[in-house]
């Protein structure tokens, strides 16, 4: 099974502000994003279509919740969190929370078929690096200096070796490199 990552951060390597807020992402107030074709998504899209299962943690979905209506409508999507005992009420019947280790659901997820996981989420994705279980990962850098929020990186068990793949930058300043995890 295939693990994967697609993910912004500013340049200092912040995937958040403190608290979880995201307004200094291009187009998150809903402007179109200056020096950026409309059209282009970043690749998201192509990304998105590849993956058959989206695994988040509880503070990624509940930041996807605050979204006016569920961005992945039609997406398994489970919730892998230690603190939520039990979904919310009125959400999609695609949702599912789960308590396993990131090694644990990579079996669950085999064992049911799935092929492709986009792993979302800060600790989620720490989680999975330092299990070993993520095979590539996107990084759009937003050209912006938080000096503080929510890390993508955090400690590792040991070193983790990338190959990139491809680089590419954007008339805007965002940058976007694509790993694939030795």
């Amino acid at each position: 099974m295939k693990n994967s990552v697609y993910i912004a951060t500013s340049l200092d390597g912040y995937i958040a502000r403190e608290n979880g807020e995201l307004d200094w992402l291009p187009g998150a107030n809903g402007k179109p994003v200056e020096g950026l074709d409309p059209t282009d998504d970043l690749g998201f899209d192509a990304f998105f279509a590849s993956v058959d299962v989206l695994v988040m943690g509880r503070h990624t979905f509940e930041t996807a919740l605050s979204i006016e209506a569920w961005p992945y409508p039609k997406m398994p999507v489970i919730i892998l969190s230690s603190k939520l005992s039990q979904l919310p009420s009125g959400i999609p019947e695609t949702i599912e929370l789960r308590h396993s280790t990131p090694a644990e659901l990579v079996e669950e997820m085999n064992l049911a078929g799935y092929q492709h996981a986009y792993i979302d989420g800060g600790k989620t994705i720490q989680r999975f690096l330092n299990a070993g279980l993520i095979n590539d990962i996107t990084i759009t850098t937003i050209p912006v200096l938080l000096g503080n929020g929510i890390p993508l990186f955090g400690e590792l068990n040991a070193d983790i070796q990338l190959k990139l793949v491809e680089s590419k930058t954007f008339a805007n300043g965002m940058m976007q490199s694509r790993y694939e995890v030795s």
